[in-house]
């Protein structure tokens, strides 16, 4: 059964699962969250409890709704900081009112996009779908992702899988993460891309993945259909 004080994330890399984790790789040079580190605050030895004084404890009920009827429960200010912090990625109070709401976007949008894929199919019979359960697979690269490296496109900076729950069908969504192009607006504007489509495990996975072809291959219902979504999304001031 699902745990509504988690966070829709996958936590398998950190040694104990953590609700306060984020869904991307922050080590990576690629993710999008790099350029928030900076010389504003000191850095905190990994060794000492890191200093949360002035940061929320308020937690946002995601509308990712679980198995037990519930709702996934993102992390406060005060989490984020120090789950980062234990990770040695040296975060900066002052950034976690831009960064903890991107990271609660991200998640939103990945889940807007399930929903788009599962929109008649059946889940609303039993109240709709829900996500069962998440896992990070920031260092598995997706054959498509692999595919469209090969034809010059940059690697994404995470990846997830999420098996949702329909009605008692298990389906499981591959989620490639992209850092798209910013606005250019604000040096602190980012845009993501995600690439959210079922996975290729079943007769039901296949089907989707088909139909969705021939929905744009014949340009049917192109405005309504499923497909990777750049999502601009910009940090509260």
């Amino acid at each position: 059964m699902a745990d509504e004080s988690k966070c829709p994330v996958d936590h398998s890399s950190f040694k104990k699962q953590d609700s306060s984790s984020c869904p991307v790789d922050h080590s990576s040079s690629s993710s999008p969250w790099s350029r928030f580190k900076s010389s504003s605050a000191p850095a905190h030895a990994s060794s000492s409890s890191p200093p949360t004084s002035g940061l929320s404890t308020d937690r946002e009920v995601s509308s990712i709704p679980t198995l037990s009827e519930g709702k996934w429960v993102y992390p406060s200010e005060a989490q984020f900081f120090s789950a980062m912090a234990r990770k040695n990625h040296d975060p900066q109070t002052t950034d976690m009112k831009t960064i903890v709401p991107i990271h609660n976007a991200v998640n939103e949008r990945a889940w807007s996009e399930v929903l788009k894929w599962e929109a008649g199919r059946g889940g609303e019979a039993c109240g709709g779908v829900k996500l069962v359960t998440f896992k990070g697979k920031a260092g598995e690269t997706s054959p498509k992702a692999r595919l469209k490296m090969l034809l010059g496109y940059t690697a994404p900076f995470d990846r997830h899988d999420w098996i949702v729950d329909r009605c008692g069908t298990r389906m499981r969504y591959v989620i490639d993460f992209y850092t798209g192009k910013s606005s250019g607006l604000s040096p602190n504007d980012l845009s993501f891309y995600l690439d959210v489509r079922p996975a290729l495990d079943n007769w039901e996975g296949v089907k989707m993945r088909v139909e969705h072809f021939c929905r744009i291959w014949f340009n049917q219902n192109s405005s309504s259909s499923p497909s990777p979504s750049p999502g601009f999304i910009k940090p509260a001031s």
